[in-house]
């Protein structure tokens, strides 16, 4: 395939990456666990853990894990938001030789039952918060071994227990729970340091990761990431990062605001494994959502990378107690999950004086394939270029490559694609072909540079009188609109049309009226895309990492 985009690449990224030179993810860390022992890795509420102190924490865990009798393979899963705990588990399931099932820890019971039974999860660690949640399905699971932890626990016996009594008792973050033969996560970790971890023969087609998508198309299905597809998008990753980090003065560790959900995709391979990978330090925050708290987290940190979504973007740049925060360590702001508008990445480019580098990927991808170059300061309203070693090839629906400036599906293959889905070789069979690629479902547009624009998921297309509608464009201009704080744009069925354009607005200016966006939308798109309802909320649904549910409001939607 004609990798013509490599002619734009920043001056340094390569146009390969070698991911054999770790075997595992397992050998990845602990490299980074060797090299930088003494540097802090995480912290969380001013509790950090060393690169060494996370070894031996994890290595405890692994140790215990494996003398419970769980056989190479095995999947445990992970119920926890970001706190020190996460990365001990993480790092421990993936050196005992086991398989990670990250679980949102807002699932509800049966959302939780389903994953736990398609992944065969044998084991699961869990905050209390959310003990609860397990306690009304374990009996209907295969999990045999349950590890409670509490947000205290590696934040110090004075410090912990004062957080523990907080949480419990004043704040009441904790429901009534009963799990029969549960073990703390501090015993685990006691009992632990009498056990030696039994080196594990992990190898690149291992499986590291059941990552679990949104569901958002049907049941949620585990995408299958091995060893080597997440090696390689870590080093893809670091590859086109250093562009950016290495402008101006030189860094001596690297910090990441990690404000995204660890059990997410993004997080987990951006924030998480790319950060322990440089022997950088992760700001874990526990509840991004908390505007003012996380403002003041971030006032206490010279911080140089804050990957986040556009809604986390937008909530800061509109809190006026953002001008207290010192952006000026700040080298790459990644934007992912969903489309970053315009209107937000030029606002937060005016606050920060660093441009947010939109790129794109999936849980099955890693999830990065592309992204703009990190030393560009314009906004290109695309998802970038491919990463090295990957190709795109934008395919209409007999999947042939439709020409340069055409709509079609991306397509995506390169070392970070999953194997499949998980126990779905049906599903996977769907988005798989013959040649490599998996076909993302979301349509885009590719230019004679190699940058793509999407313009949307196939699923989200408004058909208005034949003319397609992409939601995405819709969006963004209404965004523009002074007094216009968040939107969403859906279908609605129209007797003349069939459908017409509908926006739900969350207002920054309690003034603004139907009228005023309609008007401002008139002057900017062309007859049928303009909206002709305009219906007011106080917030949108958006998911754990904060993008839009568009679903929920076409469900919710009236007929016109």
């Amino acid at each position: 395939m004609d990798r013509f985009w490599l002619k734009h690449y920043p001056a340094g990224v390569p146009a390969e990456i070698d991911a054999s030179q770790f075997r595992s993810l397992a050998q990845l860390l602990e490299h980074s666990f060797r090299t930088y022992a003494d540097r802090r890795a995480f912290v969380c509420m001013d509790k950090a853990i060393t690169y060494g102190e996370l070894d031996r924490m994890s290595a405890q865990f692994a140790a215990w894990l494996q003398s419970r009798g769980l056989r190479p393979g095995a999947r445990v899963a992970i119920m926890m938001p970001n706190v020190l705990q996460y990365p001990v588990v993480l790092a421990a399931v993936l050196c005992a030789g086991f398989v990670v099932v990250n679980v949102n820890p807002l699932y509800t019971p049966r959302e939780l039952e389903h994953q736990l039974k398609d992944s065969g999860a044998e084991a699961i660690v869990i905050l209390e918060n959310f003990a609860t949640t397990l306690q009304q399905v374990l009996a209907r699971t295969p999990v045999k071994h349950v590890v409670v932890a509490s947000m205290g626990d590696l934040l110090g016996s004075l410090k912990g227990a004062i957080v523990n009594f907080v949480v419990r008792n004043v704040k009441k973050m904790v429901p009534e729970w009963e799990l029969p033969n549960c073990v703390r996560f501090n015993a685990v970790l006691a009992a632990g340091r009498k056990l030696t971890l039994q080196p594990a023969a992990t190898g690149p087609d291992d499986i590291a990761f059941l990552q679990y998508t949104g569901g958002t198309t049907g049941v949620s299905k585990g995408a299958v990431l091995l060893h080597r597809n997440v090696v390689a998008n870590v080093l893809q990753s670091e590859a086109w990062m250093q562009p950016a980090l290495h402008k101006g003065a030189p860094i001596e560790q690297v910090v990441t605001i990690t404000a995204l959900p660890l059990y997410h995709i993004f997080a987990l391979t951006v924030c998480c494994l790319l950060g322990m990978r440089n022997g950088g330090m992760s700001v874990l925050i526990p509840n991004p959502r908390d505007i003012p708290g996380f403002i003041k987290e971030l006032q206490k940190y010279k911080f140089h990378m804050f990957p986040a979504v556009n809604t986390l973007y937008n909530a800061l740049i509109n809190n006026p107690e953002i001008g207290k925060v010192d952006f000026s360590g700040l080298r790459v702001a990644n934007g992912g999950g969903m489309a970053v508008q315009e209107a937000v990445a030029r606002q937060w480019l005016a606050k920060t004086g660093c441009p947010i580098i939109e790129g794109y990927g999936l849980s099955e991808t890693s999830p990065s394939a592309t992204c703009n170059p990190t030393d560009s300061n314009a906004f290109s309203g695309t998802i970038g270029l491919p990463l090295p070693s990957t190709d795109i090839a934008i395919r209409d629906d007999d999947g042939r490559d439709v020409p340069l400036g055409q709509p079609g599906e991306i397509c995506i293959r390169g070392p970070q694609v999953m194997a499949g889905y998980w126990n779905r070789p049906d599903e996977t069979a769907k988005v798989m072909t013959p040649d490599g690629f998996f076909k993302t479902g979301d349509i885009g547009v590719m230019d004679e540079r190699g940058y793509t624009k999407i313009v949307d998921r196939k699923k989200d297309m408004i058909l208005v009188s034949g003319f397609n509608v992409y939601p995405n464009e819709i969006e963004g201009v209404a965004a523009e609109c002074p007094g216009v704080l968040e939107v969403a744009a859906v279908g609605v069925p129209d007797t003349h049309s069939g459908e017409v354009v509908k926006l739900y607005v969350v207002k920054k200016d309690p003034a603004l009226t139907e009228a005023d966006v309609i008007e401002f939308c008139k002057e900017r798109l062309t007859g049928y895309k303009r909206p002709k309802y305009v219906e007011f909320r106080t917030e949108l649904p958006k998911t754990n990492v904060g993008k839009i549910l568009r679903r929920e409001l076409r469900d919710t939607r009236q007929a016109a």
